[in-house]
């Protein structure tokens, strides 16, 4: 196991949240013998008793469930992501408790050696794996943890000395760090997402930049050039004297550290060191914003010591991602493209760059976070040749469609479905040789399944019907 502060006391520690974050920690604190006098779980509103508290209370956790009234006194409290710090759930505890800090925070200051920040507001997940990737091909001891899926906590007493733990980490987990430290932590876009749990847009922005709030001369920032929050944000970091790796994929930054496309290659330069990697052909990851996820993982590889020829190697073998454009099948010359996990706006026009314009059937809705449509329905006007609409989002979406192609004299037909078994198969009705039916919904899927896995899954289940017909009628 990997060096730890084993040697401080916590005290009577509060859990919040009976998830699996909530879990995994009660878990660890009932293994610290010495180290915790107390720990006491509050499930929230909606928790019930069951198997899991029933063993908790077995290693010595307290579970009070069924409220989110906190009561007691504890040196710390640790929060679950989800739970706004705005919330009477996360004020009771801030009343009762010393300090309250996230789960990623609490890993943090219990295993702090090694560590890759990645957040942004879309990409984090390719981001974090393709970065883990490339640190294992480097013969780097490497694993991607955080918000793609793995509790932080949870990997502490099976980390080995000199490993990195590369973690995605989301806006929520990010509102409550203090000390978290990384070596290399990197923010690839912001964009309107979460804003209603943040409070606004400055509070969500600024969520995301705490990744960077302890970064020292030594450390390296990896920013996107793309979006006026970064830009600020890269503004403050060179204020701060910190090396920053300015990431654009139209064109070289001109400084020191940079990571851009030049020739249709991928390049890195730190600290003036220009290396020339693989191709953007050659990527089995498509578009423009899969090039900038890449550029990301290379900086941070090449940062952390993996030579060139290994990053080059791990750029090549590297496959897209569940959910995330990931094809899923042919048939009479018509591509299924999965990409489920665009719940936001801007993740559906990142994903439109990947394909040929006017060959795109794409299945747009979902529930309706209220996102503003006017930059997405520019997008698939001018990108696509057919959308159609469905779900709770769907007739306000096809009426932003039909708007703007009306306005800007697109061809973009728009078709109204009530639920995404029938936008698909309308979708097939519609597509010819050469096109690519494209699941990228821009909401969030709550409306009709209960996660944006469960509705990427049956998108791959009608595909593979389609081509085991072998027609798409």
């Amino acid at each position: 196991m990997q060096d730890s502060n084993s040697s401080a006391r916590l005290g009577d520690v509060a859990v919040l949240g009976i998830g699996h974050t909530g879990e995994a920690v009660c878990r660890y604190l009932a293994g610290l013998d010495g180290r915790v006098s107390s720990v006491t779980l509050f499930g929230g509103a909606a928790s019930r008793e069951g198997a899991l508290t029933r063993e908790l209370c077995g290693l010595g956790v307290r579970c009070v469930v069924g409220t989110e009234e906190v009561e007691g006194s504890f040196d710390l409290a640790i929060a679950s992501p989800g739970i706004p710090t705005s919330s009477a759930f996360f004020r009771a505890a801030a009343a009762c408790a010393a300090e309250v800090i996230g789960e990623p925070e609490f890993a943090w200051r219990e295993s702090p050696k090694d560590w890759v920040g990645i957040t942004g507001t879309n990409g984090k997940t390719t981001t974090t794996a393709l970065a883990t990737a490339l640190l294992r091909e480097g013969g780097l001891a490497a694993e991607a943890v955080g918000n793609i899926g793995t509790i932080i906590t949870s990997r502490i007493a099976h980390r080995e000395p000199g490993s990195w733990f590369v973690a995605e980490l989301s806006s929520f987990q990010l509102a409550t760090t203090r000390l978290l430290h990384p070596r290399v932590a990197c923010l690839l876009n912001v964009t309107p997402d979460h804003v209603e749990w943040h409070g606004g847009m400055e509070a969500y922005a600024r969520a995301k930049e705490n990744v960077f709030a302890r970064l020292g001369a030594g450390d390296l920032a990896v920013v996107s050039d793309g979006d006026g929050w970064c830009r600020a944000a890269i503004g403050r970091l060179d204020a701060r004297g910190l090396r920053v790796c300015r990431v654009d994929v139209r064109r070289d930054p001109g400084t020191p550290c940079a990571a851009f496309v030049r020739d249709g290659r991928l390049v890195v330069r730190l600290d003036g060191a220009e290396r020339t990697l693989a191709p953007v052909a050659d990527l089995l990851i498509k578009g423009e914003h899969n090039e900038e996820n890449a550029l990301v993982a290379s900086a941070v590889a090449l940062e952390l010591g993996v030579a060139e020829e290994d990053v080059c190697r791990g750029l090549r073998a590297f496959s897209p991602l569940e959910h995330r454009i990931e094809p899923c099948g042919e048939v009479a010359g018509v591509r299924f493209v999965n990409d489920s996990k665009a719940t936001n706006t801007d993740s559906v026009e990142k994903a439109l760059t990947a394909f040929r314009p006017g060959s795109v059937a794409v299945l747009l809705g979902g529930y309706d976070k209220g996102t503003d449509l006017a930059s997405l329905a520019r997008a698939v006007a001018a990108r696509c040749r057919v959308a159609v609409c469905f779900g709770a989002a769907g007739e306000r979406i096809a009426r932003a469609l039909e708007d703007e192609a009306s306005s800007s004299g697109s061809a973009l037909e728009v078709v109204r479905a009530p639920h995404m078994r029938e936008a698909f198969s309308a979708a097939c009705g519609r597509v010819r040789a050469g096109d690519v039916v494209l699941l990228s919904p821009a909401c969030s899927s709550f409306d009709e399944f209960h996660n944006m896995e469960e509705r990427g899954e049956l998108f791959k289940r009608l595909a593979a019907e389609r081509v085991a017909a072998g027609g798409l009628r």
